[in-house]
């Protein structure tokens, strides 16, 4: 297999290189997008597959978004640079053995992206195969101020996956109670609807692109993440999507949210986990909390990727 691409001819006017992207499953992920807009903006080209059995054999580059790596297929692609990138851990049930499985099975590849040093440490590699840390970016159209800034509809807006919700109903009745409005930015399965109170609203889908402008129809970005492992210990895209368009955090209360307003310098309303003290913090504390929003214009996916080692390995930027 070999370790490294041939760069490309200085005559050659085509893309000479062209990225097979695997993303192993339904998960959301939209580094796929920003990855794709970089290496097409740099003269190369990229495509998605749901399945690796769709790559051609005569692959140049297969980049696999682990998930687990088909044994057979990389065998299949033997003469293709292989990249595998953990975007996080294993979810539960069973996190932690799923990892150890992929730990012990997985085909070894010619480069690793982790989004961060847990998630590197967690997966335990320890082959010599070089690595680079890879956090979660915010596209541009949310650091895109609008031309009109719409009046605040809501006090609260969550954005993400909303059966992780579930867990969180006690305080989404807090909210109410408080006398509060949450809107609900997705598909909200209806084990969750049918418990939710009369102050939240629903988009339903919203495609992407509008989803700025969903955010800002809310006074405060909802930051809720189980604290269990790996959530509480990997970046909450909405958060940094919160903090892109503008808006103050209120989060519940673990490692990574309390890391986030560290290193960002931002200042964030962390509620506690007693449910006794949701009232207040939901009530007058709420508009008097000090909230600075992080500075988050780094991690604009441009910038974030040109700064990854990969694209020198593959002769891309």
């Amino acid at each position: 297999m070999p370790s490294t691409i041939a760069p490309a001819s200085a005559s050659t006017s085509k893309p000479t290189i062209l990225v097979h992207f695997v993303r192993n499953g339904p998960s959301y992920l939209p580094e796929i997008e920003a990855y794709m807009d970089f290496i097409t903006a740099h003269g190369q080209q990229a495509l998605v597959h749901d399945s690796s059995a769709s790559v051609p054999v005569n692959a140049q580059v297969v980049w696999w978004m682990c998930g687990r790596v088909s044994l057979a297929q990389a065998r299949r692609l033997k003469h293709a640079f292989h990249i595998h990138e953990y975007a996080s851990a294993s979810a539960p049930p069973h996190a932690w053995l799923k990892d150890l499985v992929k730990h012990w099975t997985q085909p070894k590849p010619h480069y690793r992206i982790f989004q961060n040093g847990w998630v590197r440490e967690r997966m335990g590699f320890n082959d010599g195969v070089p690595y680079t840390l890879r956090d979660m970016g915010v596209a541009h159209a949310f650091f895109d101020a609008p031309a009109r800034i719409p009046p605040k509809e809501f006090d609260f807006v969550y954005l993400g996956e909303m059966t992780r919700l579930l867990p969180f109903l006690p305080l989404l009745q807090a909210i109410h109670q408080a006398g509060r409005t949450l809107l609900l930015v997705g598909d909200v399965p209806d084990a969750l609807r049918a418990q939710l109170p009369a102050s939240v609203s629903c988009t339903s889908r919203v495609a992407y692109a509008d989803v700025p402008a969903q955010l800002r129809r809310a006074r405060f970005g909802l930051n809720l993440v189980s604290n269990i492992t790996p959530y509480n210990q990997q970046t909450s895209t909405k958060l940094l999507e919160y903090c892109a368009v503008g808006l103050p955090v209120v989060s519940n209360d673990y490692a990574w949210v309390r890391y986030f307003a560290a290193h960002y310098q931002g200042n964030l309303h962390v509620l506690h986990d007693d449910p006794r003290t949701w009232p207040h913090s939901l009530g007058d504390a709420l508009e008097a909390y000090p909230y600075v929003v992080p500075d988050v214009r780094a991690l604009a996916w441009p910038k974030l990727l040109s700064a990854l080692p990969i694209w020198q390995h593959l002769h891309i930027a």
